[in-house]
């Protein structure tokens, strides 16, 4: 990983990608983007609509095809179990999709006349709608926000950090596959999130190994020739959230638009799933302010499996 530059300027810095110390650094095109800009009057704005939003998580990856979004939704599935809330009314601007009474999604896909149809947008149009999706969705009183990012470090990445960061973004969960191929860009990503300044909440290594429903013997479909992600979170001191094996019941889940977790509880996957969810819940209990984690009974600390969940992809 390259560590950020000595005498970095910071992110909203008007020497920001354009001092002497950003010279070489991977993120100098990408924090040169906003440097010396006036503040968007939209921060302000969505910091007001977050109020209600306890938590909010980005799930990156440094490239596609690790399980990013698979990840994200079983996130958000889980998360939302076993609350028995009312559906959110908007009383104004966009309302969510509420695939459950207490999990909401919105997402562009919804906002194109065909499925089939692709988004060919530049930068300003789609930071615009990252803006509209942050400030507009009138997403009410819910207890996470899971935000499903692009792959890789681009001028969406940038912008979702600074437009949330008057309302304290808990952390990021990175996405990687045991590859060296894919942790070459996860090195990346955590290089990103230093120098945004946008905490680390842990890597989750997904694909990781096959075990048989038959025989239930282990195979490795993609070997961790250089460790793995166990080995690059001890070298980069980053917290390993767990591994998830594969399960083809996780792509038989998906296409019918079911939870995988309840569908089959008893799988390896399932379990690591619930383990990753559990250590992502106690991080963000850990974020709250400490008025409101004293304010909460013992009995109903670390208790975070009844909740409603927002989703943004």
């Amino acid at each position: 990983m390259e560590e950020t530059p000595h005498n970095c300027p910071g992110t909203g810095s008007a020497q920001a990608g354009r001092g002497a110390a950003c010279q070489g650094c991977p993120n100098q095109r990408l924090c040169a983007s906003g440097a010396g800009e006036t503040p968007d009057p939209a921060i302000e704005e969505i910091k007001e609509k977050m109020k209600t939003v306890k938590h909010k998580i980005l799930v990156l990856s440094g490239k596609g095809g690790v399980g990013k979004s698979t990840f994200s939704a079983h996130l958000a599935h889980a998360l939302a179990e076993d609350e028995n809330t009312q559906v959110h009314q908007s009383g104004s601007g966009w309302s969510p999709v509420f695939l459950e009474d207490n999990l909401g999604v919105m997402s562009v896909g919804f906002l194109l006349s065909s499925p089939d149809d692709a988004v060919i947008w530049r930068g300003p149009k789609k930071n615009g709608m990252i803006k509209q999706f942050l400030r507009d969705v009138d997403w009410g009183e819910v207890d996470y926000l899971i935000v499903d990012t692009p792959p890789g470090t681009s001028d969406e990445h940038l912008s979702v950090v600074q437009y949330l960061a008057a309302a304290r973004i808990d952390g990021a969960v990175i996405i990687t596959t045991p590859q060296e191929v894919s942790l070459q860009d996860v090195r990346k990503e955590i290089s990103f999130c230093h120098k945004v300044k946008l905490p680390i909440i842990g890597v989750v290594e997904n694909m990781s190994g096959f075990v048989c429903p038959k025989c239930k013997k282990e195979s490795q479909i993609f070997p961790p020739t250089t460790g793995g992600a166990e080995a690059m979170c001890q070298d980069l001191k980053i917290p390993l959230l767990g591994k998830v094996p594969l399960d083809p019941h996780i792509g038989k889940s998906c296409d019918e638009g079911r939870s995988f977790l309840i569908d089959a509880p008893n799988s390896p996957a399932t379990l690591a799933y619930r383990s990753i969810i559990q250590r992502i819940q106690e991080y963000c209990s850990l974020q709250q302010p400490k008025e409101e984690r004293t304010s909460l009974a013992p009995e109903t600390q670390g208790d975070m499996d009844a909740s409603s969940t927002a989703s943004v992809s």
